[in-house]
């Protein structure tokens, strides 16, 4: 997929221009804002612009609302892609092994991918975080266990048109072993679809990530975006911005990612047509 065909979609244009800003966020953090994002910076709840030392003003308890949005931008980015990761890898060994055994292993695979998928994604990430505790793994482990059963259905579908073809069959007459048929043959033959659903399972991660923090249950020792909305509730009428500017930075970022990801599934699907 060449770069120039990308960037001729605007959604890819405007979904890339959104999640450098987003990257750039994450990288710089640590360089403008070596101090504790936690710590207090100043007065409590000055408003933007009232002290350019601090652009975007301080919360209820003085800390800087602008440190707090890059460094929580880190922590958006880190949960949406390791769920993503998780959650794709998870579907994908699980679809590969169902739909290539068959029988017996593909019914009892796709019942318990049943079973995930009767229980809403966001209710089982609370019930797991409030049992387990708020930590960041505890969350990223939570939002993959909701959200690697389009991974699994998409890749069993694929495996099952894939795993009749020549070569597969070639690899069974020289003698290879079905394990690495499998994922050897197989598996990188039917990824492509499967991390088409890479962008929606990030844009998900950050959301109910932002969630938990709003509800009390993130990590309590990083800042969050759901975090700090969740902070400037209690003061909502008197400093609205307080959760208005991580709100705000939260929808751009879940917007930054799905345009990114339709733009690249809208250019793939122009190169097939001329292909």
């Amino acid at each position: 997929m060449s770069l120039r065909r990308l960037f001729r979609t605007p959604e890819a244009v405007a979904g890339f221009a959104i999640l450098g800003c987003l990257v750039l966020m994450v990288l710089l953090a640590p360089v403008l804002f070596p101090r504790d994002p936690l710590s207090i910076a100043g007065a409590p709840l000055l408003r933007p612009f009232q002290d350019w030392a601090l652009p975007l003003g301080t919360d209820r308890l003085g800390r800087d609302v602008l440190a707090g949005l890059f460094h929580g931008a880190r922590t958006s980015l880190a949960v949406g892609l390791a769920a993503a990761a998780a959650s794709i890898l998870v579907g994908s060994v699980i679809g590969t092994v169902a739909g290539f055994a068959g029988g017996l292993v593909d019914e009892a695979l796709m019942r318990i991918t049943d079973a995930f998928q009767t229980v809403p994604g966001f209710l089982l990430s609370l019930a797991l975080v409030s049992v387990v505790g708020p930590s960041l793994g505890v969350v990223v482990v939570a939002i993959s266990l909701s959200a690697w059963t389009g991974p699994a259905r998409i890749a069993r579908a694929e495996v099952l048109s894939i795993r009749e073809r020549d070569y597969v069959a070639s690899a069974r007459v020289i003698g290879m072993h079905p394990i690495e048929i499998a994922f050897r043959e197989i598996l990188p033959n039917a990824l492509p679809p499967v991390l088409a659903l890479s962008s929606v399972i990030v844009a998900a991660a950050i959301l109910t990530e932002a969630a938990l923090s709003f509800l009390g249950l993130g990590d309590p020792n990083r800042v969050t975006w759901g975090g700090m909305i969740a902070e400037g509730r209690a003061v909502l009428r008197s400093a609205p911005f307080l959760s208005i500017i991580p709100g705000i930075a939260l929808v751009l970022a879940v917007l930054g990612v799905y345009l990114a990801g339709e733009g690249i599934v809208e250019s793939a699907a122009t190169r097939r047509g001329n292909a």
